[in-house]
């Protein structure tokens, strides 16, 4: 079924000539810009809505496929929902925007002058004026082969199988690592393996490796992967920590920033001044390697208006199966929650706000449920949202990380999502995904060296 834009994507590929065969860094970061059409705010939280309903969809159902110790760069939120990186690879180096996304490993970046984007007519986006990587450009740029130990991170065992010209007996063998096709909940992208100069300030990484996608659906920019995999960035920098301060979303494409901080060296068992922590936890589903590479926290209660909500333990931890249990992901804007999760979470609001107005309409309009009407009232009083971890660490949320006000703020809804209800009720994969909007002004860290999420609230604007 994949080998007609598999050939394709060879061919075009062929075209390509190549050259050759931490203290603290900031770097510079600038915004992508992908401002929605629509000025109607109802449809921008419909569209972000959508968005990350078919980003948890993905992540769900997901199948496998130094010297310089820190390294701190400013990320920008995007109007549709994520935060983007600027990263430089290549001799001389060039110099892209990343989405920033916990989710998924491979660090990619749009390549060659012939790249090919469908549906990528995204407003204040021309797709056939991306920017995108040249490899010939680059003097350190080169395929990754068959026998190079890099190319199993992305075929893992199954490489053989697409390596079979390089078998035990094969001498000199030359042949490539395969095409790379990696489906996202939005698109998809496919391209070669490259290594590279990874280009930090004061420091340059060679033989990073790198995916050189000449096809892409939906997927105009390239993303920088911080999942668990062996060739996310963290991991091939060997990162002990990594953390951010995310400014808060106004989907309108900003130029403020904050800061991601990259840390190499090891700090112990220290803690961060004003964070709380809770330990990751490891799916134990060890034959499924997409839900390997997410960052699993484990929920004890979650508490609104001073109520327990009783959500069933089932969906607290993964199972046998590796269904269930929560995860922190940059890429996913409003947090998901599987149906059964949901409705209660849903139900606890409605039933504490019961004295105000729902406003059906707008809920029809913008994708988000429960939405209430407070036009004409001088006071309004929301419940207060926790979330207990384990370990003892809570995340008490300010009212704009789980209400977006529109109407001119005389209706909020809820920014919580859920699929349609026609979902089974033992849906697979993490039955929570707690996205980037509800990390908004949260210091977060990923200490992976002690193997535990840090979270503290604070201003991220400068």
């Amino acid at each position: 079924m994949a080998s007609r834009p598999i050939l394709h994507l060879l061919y075009l590929f062929s075209l390509i000539s190549f050259a050759s065969s931490f203290s603290s860094i900031t770097l510079p970061i600038s915004p992508l810009h992908a401002t929605h059409s629509s000025s109607d705010p109802l449809q921008t939280l419909k569209v972000v809505a959508s968005a990350s309903l078919t980003r948890a969809h993905h992540l769900k159902h997901r199948k496998s496929n130094s010297s310089t110790p820190v390294i701190k760069t400013p990320d920008f939120p995007k109007s549709y929902g994520g935060y983007s990186v600027d990263l430089s690879f290549g001799t001389p180096p060039q110099t892209f925007p990343f989405v920033l996304d916990t989710g998924s490993s491979l660090v990619w970046f749009p390549c060659s002058s012939r790249y090919l984007c469908s549906r990528c007519s995204f407003p204040n986006i021309n797709s056939t004026k991306l920017p995108t990587f040249i490899p010939k450009n680059s003097s350190s740029a080169k395929f990754v082969g068959c026998r190079n130990p890099k190319c199993g991170w992305i075929f893992g065992p199954d490489l053989q199988s697409r390596c079979q010209q390089c078998e035990p007996t094969a001498q000199n063998c030359s042949q490539i690592c395969p095409t790379y096709i990696i489906q996202y909940g939005s698109g998809s992208t496919a391209g070669l393996l490259l290594l590279d100069n990874l280009d930090l300030p004061g420091k340059i990484v060679p033989d990073f490796l790198v995916g050189c996608s000449i096809m892409s659906i939906r997927q105009p920019g390239g993303i920088a992967g911080f999942g668990r995999g062996p060739e996310s960035l963290p991991s091939q920098l060997g990162l002990k920590k990594f953390s951010y301060c995310l400014i808060s979303h106004r989907f309108d494409d900003s130029t403020e920033s904050s800061d991601l901080i990259l840390q190499s060296e090891s700090s112990g068992d220290t803690k961060t001044d004003g964070l709380s922590y809770t330990p990751f936890q490891r799916n134990p589903a060890a034959n499924n390697t997409a839900f390997r590479e997410y960052y699993y926290v484990t929920i004890r209660k979650i508490i609104i208006g001073g109520e327990v909500v009783k959500i069933p333990s089932k969906l607290l931890e993964p199972d046998s199966d590796g269904n269930g249990g929560t995860i922190v992901d940059s890429g996913t804007t409003f947090t998901f929650m599987e149906r059964p999760f949901y409705d209660m979470v849903a139900q606890e609001f409605e039933k504490q706000m019961a004295n105000y107005t729902r406003a059906k309409d707008v809920e029809t309009r913008s994708g988000l449920s429960p939405c209430f009407d407070f036009a004409g009232l001088e006071t309004i009083s929301f419940p207060e949202f926790t979330i207990k971890f384990r370990g003892g660490a809570n995340m008490t949320f300010p009212l704009e990380n789980y209400f977006s006000l529109v109407g001119e703020g005389q209706i909020a809804c809820l920014t919580i999502v859920s699929g349609n209800g026609t979902v089974p009720a033992e849906s697979k994969g993490p039955a929570m995904i707690l996205g980037n909007y509800q990390q908004q002004n949260f210091y977060v860290e990923y200490d992976l060296e002690n193997e535990r999420f840090g979270f503290g609230a604070r201003s991220c604007s400068k």
